[in-house]
């Protein structure tokens, strides 16, 4: 990996800077924990766009890679709380042996394993692992009520996509790989495939935010559709202002989040939002344009 190169901009190098809604971005920015230092200058500020233009400075990060956007959501599943004969694939909460230094069990491994106390259960092997590659969801169980899941840990293994080893295999191609192929897939073939993937999240009971409030992202705040991006931290740090431009999209996000796959200084992945819609709004990206960090240090 080559080392990263800065290149400083200025706001007139930003497609579309001007008419995008600076204090929407403001408004994310600020109420996570990277904004709590910038309230006060952030009040005195005549405009939101004056606000960023005064205290941040438009830089380029490159590493070699080119720029990758994807999109992820928080699924709405259904769920129940007590295993029955509809509801048989557990979301696990974090082990009792469980070590987060050192590799645990692979997905295979996991799900061949003995029983254990889950959170919940889903009728769908499909449904959990998409849950997993999203990191967090919401469940509507049986009486009509909800519970949210999040992100509690990973297992240590690498990620592997299944899309790609589907491609790879010649089941499926570049052009006609989706969340909704992958799962007319699994329910002709069966579930093995997803063991090709030894990554397995855990999950916790989300019950601290309230329900129109987006889920929990890395920095431990409410992420926003379509103002909150995963980065790469080692690149981007969280909490850093960032210009997306995509086909379609030229807009100041917010990184609010990570990803196993999120690698590179030119890599987001764009949260939509939650349910259905959203999820096939993330799943039709996958392509390039430029991202580019508002760094502080102008005034």
């Amino acid at each position: 990996m080559a080392e990263p190169t800065y290149t400083t901009l200025s706001f007139d190098d930003l497609k579309d800077w001007a008419a995008d809604d600076h204090q929407a971005a403001l408004d994310v920015f600020l109420a996570s924990p990277a904004g709590a230092e910038w309230q006060d200058r952030a009040a005195t500020a005549p405009t939101a766009r004056a606000f960023f233009e005064t205290h941040f400075q438009p830089t380029l990060i490159e590493d070699g890679r080119p720029m990758v956007f994807t999109g992820y959501y928080e699924p709405e599943l259904i769920g129940s709380r007590v295993k029955t004969q509809d509801f048989s694939v557990p979301i696990y909460p974090i082990p009792a042996d469980f070590d987060q230094n050192a590799p645990y069990l692979t997905r295979r491994q996991i799900d061949e394993g003995a029983a254990r106390p889950a959170l919940a259960w889903l009728a769908d092997p499909v449904d959990l692992f998409f849950l997993q590659v999203q990191g967090s969801g919401r469940i509507t169980l049986p009486d009509g009520s909800a519970m949210r899941v999040g992100f509690a840990a990973k297992n240590g293994h690498p990620y592997t996509s299944i899309g790609k080893v589907l491609i790879a295999r010649g089941d499926l191609s570049l052009e006609t790989v989706s969340p909704e192929t992958i799962r007319a897939y699994v329910r002709q073939n069966g579930a093995a495939i997803l063991w090709e993937n030894h990554s397995y999240v855990f999950f916790r009971e989300i019950t601290d935010i309230p329900s129109d409030h987006g889920p929990i992202g890395a920095q431990g705040c409410p992420i926003s559709a379509l103002r909150s991006i995963a980065v790469d931290p080692a690149f981007t740090p969280l909490g850093t202002p960032v210009w997306i431009e995509r086909t379609g999209m030229a807009r100041l996000t917010v990184a609010q989040d990570t990803g196993s796959a999120i690698k590179g200084a030119q890599r987001a992945d764009i949260f939509f939002g939650t349910g259905a819609v959203a999820g096939h709004q993330a799943g039709q990206v996958n392509d390039g344009g430029r991202m580019v960090a508002l760094l502080p240090g102008v005034a």
